[in-house]
């Protein structure tokens, strides 16, 4: 890993810099600390975990290549995450179908040191887990994305609305209507 001086691990700007200066083991770490969530983000466009890996892998390799053009002092998870989701979306784009794969959600926060809930309740959770994804799957692509990017992948509102390349305003009113949406979804099958 590379530190700084004073032995902190670099930024992202600091990293970014070194990388447009050729270091590939800059470009790495910028690699390793992205990886999972620019994965989950092609995930949460392809459905796909195979199509998601390669979109994610040839979203760095782009981003690489583009390095020269990013905008130094411009936050650098917003644009790489950008790519992620242009290449993502020409693969759907370009599918001849679509994958009809559930949508996986993994758990981000795992209880530490509580008891472990009962079978009857972890039972209970599962299922309601599996109700909110079928009824998130079931709304449409836009609403779908704002809700996975939103919530799921615990993005801001300002990075939603960089990554998906909409206004932040739109991102709002769009979040709204399809919470909207999905409540009554949930609410109609009990």
């Amino acid at each position: 890993m590379i530190t700084s001086v004073e032995g902190r691990p670099l930024g992202d700007d600091e990293l970014v810099d070194l990388a447009k200066r050729g270091d590939a083991d800059a470009y790495m770490q910028l690699v390793a600390r992205h990886q999972r969530l620019a994965q989950r983000v092609a995930f949460v466009i392809t459905r796909s975990t195979a199509e998601a890996e390669d979109a994610a892998q040839e979203a760095f390799v782009k981003a690489y290549y583009a390095l020269g053009r990013f905008r130094g002092g411009a936050p650098f998870k917003p644009w790489l995450l950008r790519i992620v989701t242009n290449e993502a979306l020409n693969r759907v784009r370009s599918a001849t179908r679509r994958t009809q794969l559930a949508l996986r959600v993994e758990r981000l926060d795992r209880p530490s040191g509580d008891a472990a809930p009962s079978p009857e309740a972890a039972a209970t959770t599962a299922d309601e887990h599996r109700r909110l994804v079928d009824a998130v799957n079931r709304l449409g692509e836009k609403d779908r994305l704002a809700i996975s990017c939103r919530y799921w992948l615990d993005l801001s509102e300002r990075e939603t609305a960089e990554i998906l390349g909409w206004p932040r305003g739109t991102v709002k009113s769009r979040l709204a209507r399809a919470l909207g949406r999905l409540r009554t979804q949930m609410e109609a099958e009990g």
